[in-house]
């Protein structure tokens, strides 16, 4: 068994450092009050066996509050005392400076914490860790200073959580739609560069990726960015081409048919697309950002979005050759192909690709193909979206995430009356723990309601902490952001307070755990159809609290399915400190995502999918369904089953595969998930049996994103415990 150190590292767990503090502290006291060595022995054995329980490694604050309550339990309250006036004073101390010990890690890569606080970043890279050191300088600013202090405790018990608070003290928004089409119709600057309209394909999608590069290195969060804006410059390619032919025609004193050159030139157009494509492919993937990571972006694909036929069918190629490009995968140091994170890939289902003799089936077949092999594409239901995502004016749209999963809610701009997404945003997200809300009420129905109405009042007060370090931003703090044209064309020195209300941007208030909130409240998973009920009532609780927040402020709060990635191990070991380990309830190292069934509940994919959307629905800020399936290979009629289900059924969901190979022997089939002697769970070859992370290519859906870097071990347990919907 190991033990989290405060500072982040991870050591073996030593039982004589618990009976040397208890000793210490019964050392002081009076010599009659004292207990025989043979108790403080039980005591710390008792504390041993509790961390056992909790299948995970404990952190030192953890195995001390054990230590008091078995202390207790014997009786020795003067002892207790003493324990606990020596854990007080050694507190002050350390909060003389909160963040040296963290860096210092971090530097050392012992930060246990950090190095799986997320699974695309690699921290072992000094430009990781320059991002790691900079964020616990500002996340220790936000604790002590810009923040209110319940605030502050309520994240740090679990109760909400505080996303990205490490990027808090800079005026910084989470997620966008960048607007590539003004960009690159209309002309951008990019560190002081003026950059034109590009005159070729290859060109535009080599901007795109110097672009989605600034966008991340002055955001937190994800971006999208859509091929339809890219498809026009395959026409001004087209007709250089032409021109070219044209003019080499001249020069060797040839004559061909104008169905030759027609040939030719779409020859040409073929080999541009691929090496444009392979631009954005290669360049996403080996770009690292100024946080020390490639770029949380995401790639739509959309065929209605073209506004005329020659340029769908142009689109259309463009999206064949991205298939086909992720599908081969890229090589890892090895010379293997491998699945990569980035970009992740959405898939628009729509009329005219969803049936076989539709126009555009055959890429839906390749979409089929590319997903079984490396997890992606995901897919969006034109249907359904349009069905679901209606605006003022009564119109339905179809438009894609910002990163993985957070929607921007239906919007007319009140100057043109005319739809708008690309150039908007999210402020940021807070989110609720919901199980600690009925975990809290002790399973007493007017409570939960009494104390979830407090925590929602608790997230309101954060989100407007999240506004107002937005308001008064000036443009000139992200140029490409603001004056530039990702998500403005303000002035230089111009406030983007305007862009913060009425609906052109979005706040998201997040909730995790709705299964073991429901479970506790009820005894039932909320797939049983008497606790559906219930759970539908605390969604209905939540976009009220919502609506409510957005009439008081004019500000566009949105409710959002929260894609928890290191959260939830820490609200899991927050809430066994709080309430301790009650079966079906508290007993993981994690909590479900959002409104997901549970990832150890039987249920087929398409049952699974049916029950989600009712939910996605309910989560207008964002949300993703998953199904777990096994190789697929094999089976593509089966993917496209659950294609044209999506299609019918539900706004968004994708399928989720393994894509693994081990460096060592070879193996390309599933790496595994085993315990080692101290219980801790780490990945193993199946084959080889080789342990070490750094010569094994892992890929594993965790929250929309791909991960590649591995996750703490609350997320491993709950990758481990999926079961299969297919």
């Amino acid at each position: 068994m190991k033990i989290i150190k405060r500072n982040g590292s991870e050591v073996v767990f030593d039982i004589t450092k618990i009976i040397t503090a208890i000793t210490k502290a019964n050392d002081v006291v009076d010599e009659n009050i004292r207990m025989t060595p043979m108790q403080i022995r039980r005591i710390a054995e008792s504390v041993v066996l509790s961390c056992e329980r909790l299948g995970r490694s404990p952190s030192v604050e953890e195995v001390q509050d054990l230590v008091e309550h078995q202390i207790m339990a014997h009786g020795a309250f003067e002892v207790a005392k003493a324990y606990i006036t020596y854990r007080y004073t050694r507190a002050l101390v350390r909060q003389s400076n909160t963040t040296d010990d963290k860096i210092l890690s971090l530097i050392e890569c012992n930060n246990e914490e950090a190095k799986q606080e997320n699974s695309n970043k690699n921290p072992v890279v000094n430009s990781t860790q320059r991002d790691y050191m900079a964020g616990e300088v500002s996340r220790d600013l936000t604790n002590r200073i810009l923040l209110p202090k319940d605030i502050v405790d309520a994240h740090e018990e679990g109760i909400i959580h505080f996303h990205d608070s490490d990027y808090y003290a800079q005026h910084m928004h989470n997620c966008d739609l960048v607007n590539l089409e003004d960009m690159l119709q209309n002309g951008t600057v990019i560190t002081g560069t003026l950059i034109e309209r590009p005159h070729s394909f290859a060109t535009a999608c080599n901007i795109a990726t110097q672009i989605v590069a600034q966008v991340a290195s002055n955001q937190y969060g994800g971006q999208s960015i859509s091929l339809a804006h890219l498809a026009p410059f395959v026409q001004v390619s087209r007709e250089k081409i032409h021109k070219d032919i044209d003019r080499e025609c001249e020069d060797l004193g040839i004559t061909l048919t104008a169905e030759e050159k027609h040939k030719l030139a779409e020859s040409r157009i073929k080999s541009e697309i691929r090496r444009g494509v392979q631009t954005i492919q290669y360049q996403v993937v080996t770009l690292l950002t100024t946080n020390g990571q490639a770029p949380f972006v995401t790639v739509f694909m959309y065929l209605n979005e073209a506004k005329n036929e020659q340029e769908k069918k142009d689109l259309a190629m463009i999206i064949e050759e991205v298939l086909e490009q992720r599908h081969r995968g890229v090589k890892n140091e090895e010379g293997v192909w491998v699945t990569p994170a980035f970009p992740k890939l959405i898939y628009v289902l729509e009329e005219d690709n969803i049936e076989e003799g539709t126009p555009y089936y055959y890429l839906t077949k390749l979409a089929a193909k590319c997903t079984a092999r490396r997890m992606v594409p995901d897919y969006i239901s034109e249907k359904k979206m349009l069905e679901l995502k209606v605006d003022k004016n009564g119109e339905g749209h179809c438009y894609t995430c910002m990163g993985c999963r957070s929607f921007l809610t239906p919007y007319v701009d009140p100057e043109t009356n005319e739809p708008k997404y690309y150039g908007r945003f999210n402020q940021g997200v807070v989110t609720i723990n919901l199980p600690d809300v009925a975990l809290s009420s002790g399973g007493n129905l007017e409570k939960f309601w009494k104390i979830f109405d407090e925590r929602l009042e608790l997230c309101h007060r954060a989100l407007m902490c999240r506004h107002n370090r937005l308001k008064g931003t000036l443009s000139d703090a992200a140029p490409i952001l603001w004056q530039y044209g990702a998500c403005a064309r303000l002035k230089k020195g111009e406030p983007i307070d305007k862009l913060l209300y009425g609906g052109y941007s979005t706040i998201s208030l997040g909730y995790a755990g709705l299964y073991e909130c429901v479970k506790y409240m009820t005894g039932k998973s909320h797939t049983d159809p008497s606790a559906t009920p219930f759970a539908l009532e605390v969604m209905d609780f939540l976009n009220e609290a919502c609506r409510k927040w957005k009439s008081q402020h004019n500000i566009d709060f949105s409710l959002y399915g929260t894609p928890l990635e290191s959260t939830t191990y820490k609200f899991a070991k927050c809430l066994q400190k709080r309430f301790g380990v009650i079966p079906g309830v508290t007993d993981k190292g994690y909590i479900t995502n959002s409104y997901h069934v549970h990832v150890s509940e039987e249920i087929n994919a398409f049952d699974k999918l049916k029950f989600e959307a009712q939910f996605q629905h309910l989560s207008p800020g964002g949300a993703i369904s998953y199904i777990e399936v096994p190789n697929m290979q094999d089976n593509l009629e089966a993917v496209l089953e659950v294609m044209k289900f999506i299609y019918d059924n539900i706004i968004y969901a994708e399928l989720n595969t393994k894509s693994d190979y081990c460096q060592k022997c070879g193996w390309d089939g599933e790496i595994e998930i085993r315990e080692d002697q101290d219980g801790k769970l780490i990945w193993t070859c199946p084959k080889c049996g080789n342990t070490d992370q750094d010569t094994m290519n892992v890929a594993r859906r965790t929250c929309g994103y791909i991960g590649t870097q591995y996750w703490n071990q609350g997320r491993t347990q709950e990758i481990k415990e999926r079961v299969m919907h297919l």
